[in-house]
């Protein structure tokens, strides 16, 4: 069942997306060569406290963590770690924010030190199809109609859709109805209404789609090495068109 959220929650949701932007602002001057992703999953610990927040995925099905952080081919739920990130690497950051019992969830990928044509441009286009697809989320709208601009964009650009992780609908559990996808037919699935949140988070790959997950049963990775990047907002359906919740 979807559960449609009155104004009063949206903006209670918009405080904790505040904060999680905040956050990745914060993130994003961190990221350089030599520094460990373990370093940003302390810093989100303390961030997160410090404000009145706490991490909602830590703890999640024995999930350890307060980020997912997933380096390179790892598309996403990777865990941090104390490895130095080196001149060239992608990193993506995903977290969800608990703020007095509302939740807000943003993934984001960061260029580490001066990274290759290859993987700026992939970086670009991902963060690209997002936005085209939160352009589609207006009332009226089908959910194939989001999903849809982003496989057509994406793969226009040779990049590949991952199907095996989706968005979601979001508010006081992180994982709610709807189901996003990030590819698929246009005028299909659930109407859009006011009231609706959700996450487009689509992950793009320069080469299959396809992944394999590692010992730890979590770490997704692409099976053929290839790079991966992942952007993510949480947004409201509003009768003024898609509000991004986890933007300053």
């Amino acid at each position: 069942m979807i559960v449609l959220k009155t104004k009063e929650e949206i903006a209670k949701m918009r405080e904790a997306g505040v904060l999680l932007a905040q956050c990745h602002k914060e993130i994003e001057a961190m990221v350089k060569p030599g520094i460990a992703t373990w370093e940003i999953e302390q810093f989100v610990e303390r961030f997160l406290a410090e404000n009145g927040a706490t991490p909602e995925q830590k703890g999640y099905h024995g999930f350890q963590y307060a980020t997912c952080a997933s380096v390179n081919e790892v598309m996403c739920h990777g865990f941090p770690d104390k490895n130095p990130l080196k001149d060239g690497d992608i990193v993506t950051i995903d977290m969800v924010v608990n703020l007095n019992g509302w939740l807000a969830d943003s993934a984001w990928s960061y260029r580490v030190g001066h990274v290759s044509e290859k993987a700026d441009a992939l970086l670009k286009v991902t963060e690209e199809s997002l936005y085209l697809g939160i352009e589609k989320a207006v009332i009226g709208n089908r959910l194939g109609d989001v999903s849809n601009v982003i496989q057509k964009y994406a793969e226009s650009k040779g990049y590949a859709v991952v199907r095996d992780f989706t968005g979601h609908g979001i508010g006081q559990k992180m994982h709610e109805e709807p189901q996003v996808l990030h590819y698929g037919p246009a005028g299909k699935g659930v109407r859009l209404k006011e009231g609706m949140v959700f996450t487009i988070e689509p992950i793009l790959t320069t080469g299959s789609h396809r992944m394999k997950i590692d010992s730890d049963g979590w770490t997704a990775r692409t099976v053929d090495g290839s790079l991966s990047a992942q952007y993510e907002h949480t947004i409201a359906i509003t009768e003024d068109g898609p509000v991004i919740l986890t933007k300053l």
